[in-house]
């Protein structure tokens, strides 16, 4: 097979990478490992930035997202029995956050790939690699028990954290932080108990509030790293959110069913560089962040959109200082957003070796932002997303 850009991996920025290409007149071919059914059911992130939504509008890919998408325009923070809402328009210039699960974005996205084009294989297997410093490199990969080729002008590593594609890069240097603690999430079948996102922290640990669509809530508790999540039966799930929610006043959270549970560890990953001759990395396959900042989509997204900007740079001229520079563009607001995930990260949780001490910065942390417009304004500028820098 040949083409102009293989992609290796359908997930979100496989995908949407494809489409921005498809709609610039670029062939390409993507290589999925898992099946179409397990691609769609994957639970992930949830929350949009305002560059995502309009990616994906660029893409042509919003229709379901623009009906049943939740525009929020801010967020609560509760702390110390209080509550204090982050108010983004205001704040950033009109800018809002939307929730829509990325399991319907790959839906919606893998839906226009099968019906429009280009070619995307189900069961793709990459194997490997090679001659990634050429003019041609080739990916190896299985298809329906044949081992075949695909050779490109350009490869597009989207293929996440347990990928093949990073490994191909020569000497690099990776930088990792591992918290000392873990985020269960459930999926509830209830009516979310907010209209918007609440942030909580206590001593008994931080919570999140969020919600998949107006009947589904997704809810996540700090539980010590290493945590099974059988151990956690539902109604003790419910009386502890209960509790690290509460404020002084007659708010309530509703319960209901829980339909999942998982254990997601904290973890912050960024590889450097993010390019090696005509091999790009894209979203996991480079960074992944830990879920506090709600950016680990967002940064895949932002990845694909200055790769696709440099593709059809190099398409239309057969040069691209985007690409060229594509490593250290993309770098720049990968650190910003691990800064920012770490911050929200540290500030929130409870530490299992934290005094008192910790305890008081943490809320004096949280006091200056319900106190100052303007650290009001740094949370609601990256929480919402920060431009391309382009």
């Amino acid at each position: 097979m040949r083409t102009t850009v293989g992609i290796i991996g359908g997930g979100p920025a496989g995908l949407l990478l494809a489409r921005l290409l498809h709609r610039a007149g670029i062939d390409c071919v993507v290589l999925e490992s898992r099946s179409r059914e397990y691609v769609e059911q994957r639970q992930r992130a949830g929350m949009l930035e305002q560059g995502t939504v309009d990616a994906l509008r660029e893409a042509g890919a919003a229709a379901r997202l623009d009906t049943e998408g939740l525009v929020h325009h801010g967020i609560e923070l509760r702390f110390d029995g209080e509550r204090h809402r982050v108010d983004f328009p205001s704040l950033t210039g009109g800018r809002t956050v939307t929730i829509y699960a990325q399991t319907e974005i790959v839906k919606d996205l893998v839906a226009l790939q099968l019906a429009e084009g280009p070619p995307l294989l189900f069961e793709a297997e990459a194997l490997a690699v090679e001659k990634p410093e050429s003019g041609a490199p080739v990916v190896r990969f299985r298809h329906e028990g044949r081992e075949r080729t695909l050779t490109c002008d350009w490869v597009a590593g989207c293929d996440g954290f347990h990928g093949i594609s990073r490994g191909v890069l020569p000497a690099g240097r990776s930088y990792t932080r591992a918290y000392p603690y873990a985020w269960l999430g459930v999926l509830a079948e209830v009516a979310p108990s907010c209209e918007e996102l609440i942030y909580a922290r206590s001593e008994r640990g931080f919570a999140l509030h969020s919600m998949r669509s107006p009947s589904v809530s997704r809810l996540y508790l700090q539980v010590p790293e290493g945590t099974d999540a059988r151990d956690w039966p539902d109604d003790r799930v419910w009386d502890e959110l209960a509790a690290r929610f509460a404020v002084g006043d007659d708010w309530a959270l509703c319960r209901g069913p829980i339909t999942a549970k998982s254990v997601t560890p904290m973890r912050a990953f960024v590889h450097e560089p993010m390019r090696h001759g005509r091999l790009l990395l894209a979203g996991d396959a480079a960074h992944i962040v830990p879920p506090t900042g709600a950016k680990g989509l967002n940064l895949a997204v932002s990845d694909v959109r200055i790769l696709a900007r440099g593709l059809v740079e190099w398409h239309r001229s057969g040069e691209s200082p985007v690409l060229d520079h594509y490593s250290e563009l993309c770098l720049q607001r990968v650190w910003q957003a691990t800064r920012f995930s770490d911050d929200m990260t540290r500030m929130l949780h409870t530490r299992p070796d934290g005094d008192a001490f910790d305890h008081r910065v943490q809320l004096a942390r949280l006091r200056r932002i319900a106190a100052s417009r303007e650290a009001a304004a740094e949370l609601a500028a990256n929480y919402s997303g920060l431009p391309l820098p382009l």
